[in-house]
């Protein structure tokens, strides 16, 4: 479907998410972007993203040749994108096209974050922005990526990497988790949320967790976590502690620490603050501005520690924050 003037019209001033397609890329990882950037957003009374797709052919065949896209911008649009984000194939040993790695510089250069799901770390790293800098990829690519551009920090047991400027997920699933990472950094949690809800899809996982979960499913309905997280969701208030869930769970702290890893990729003390951070984020959006309060009522104590975690975790003071997504403010 070609995107014509009255898309120009309708999200005139919005950030713009540019999407290069090349041959061979994947469309699942160009399914994610286009839902998450995409689509109108009803239920929040306005758009989120002026969003494109442009290719520097007229006609792309995707992966392994399922179908063939026709009918979007040239790659002359990636000119004017805020957020580029760079294709992705799992050919990851032929070269890029020469005229994509330009493009990418070019954004690059002149201040435009770039993207980059699943093997598009390797577009990324071709077109030389990664030297020096922290990315990942897939795991089972990262032997070949490193060998191929050791000047780059891969970290291979991360969901995704947010290094400033330039963004990169692991595996295709990370790129929703990625995807949602950066509506909550550019809009707010309560915004995030909304967008999850509309996926169905978890509202928030940590970059930090692995890529590899040993087991998604458990071998045994009674050792579902789905329980406990629900029973501490509604208390992350209390001062509770890896020992109070584990009490929950009726297991040892041990055998929680072990099925958090096994289920969800990280510690059962990480998932624990991520929660309170979130809750803490949603009171400073719904307009609590005594620092103090949503510190307690969202479980982390004292607004000294609420400052520290979330300049550590968000990059943002509470300041900051309410200032940047409190009520009346435009995101």
């Amino acid at each position: 479907m070609a995107q014509g003037s009255s898309h120009v019209a309708r999200t005139a001033g919005l950030h713009r998410v540019v999407v290069i397609v090349d041959a061979n890329s994947n469309p699942f990882e160009l399914g994610c972007a286009t839902e998450i950037f995409g689509l109108r957003r009803p239920e929040l009374g306005r758009d989120l993203y002026d969003f494109r797709l442009c290719s520097p052919e007229p006609r792309t065949p995707m992966r392994d040749g399922f179908f063939t896209l026709g009918g979007v911008a040239g790659l002359e649009a990636a000119e004017s994108a805020d957020t580029l984000i760079v294709p992705n194939r799992p050919d990851v040993e032929v070269p890029r096209r020469p005229a994509v790695l330009d493009a990418v510089r070019r954004a690059h250069a002149r201040g435009a974050r770039l993207v980059g799901f699943c093997s598009g770390a390797f577009t990324l790293a071709e077109a030389g922005v990664l030297d020096g800098r922290r990315a990942t990829a897939h795991w089972q690519w990262a032997d070949s990526f490193r060998a191929r551009f050791p000047s780059v920090r891969l970290e291979t047991d991360v969901l995704f990497v947010d290094d400033g400027d330039i963004l990169t997920s692991a595996g295709s699933a990370a790129a929703l988790d990625l995807g949602l990472y950066i509506v909550r950094r550019d809009h707010g949690t309560e915004v995030a949320n909304s967008v999850s809800r509309r996926l169905v899809f978890a509202a928030h996982r940590d970059g930090g967790q692995r890529q590899f979960v040993e087991r998604p499913v458990p071998d045994v309905p009674d050792e579902s976590l789905a329980p406990v997280l629900a029973w501490a969701q509604e208390r992350l208030d209390a001062p509770l502690t890896v020992s109070d869930l584990a009490a929950r769970a009726s297991v040892s702290p041990a055998t929680l620490h072990r099925r958090f890893r096994a289920q969800l990729g990280t510690t059962p003390l990480a998932w624990l603050t991520g929660e309170r951070l979130a809750l803490a984020c949603r009171l400073i959006e719904r307009g609590e501005s005594r620092f103090e309060m949503v510190a307690r009522h969202s479980g982390l104590g004292t607004a000294a520690n609420l400052r520290a975690l979330m300049r550590r975790r968000i990059g943002l003071t509470p300041m900051e924050y309410r200032h940047r997504f409190g009520p009346g403010t435009a995101s």
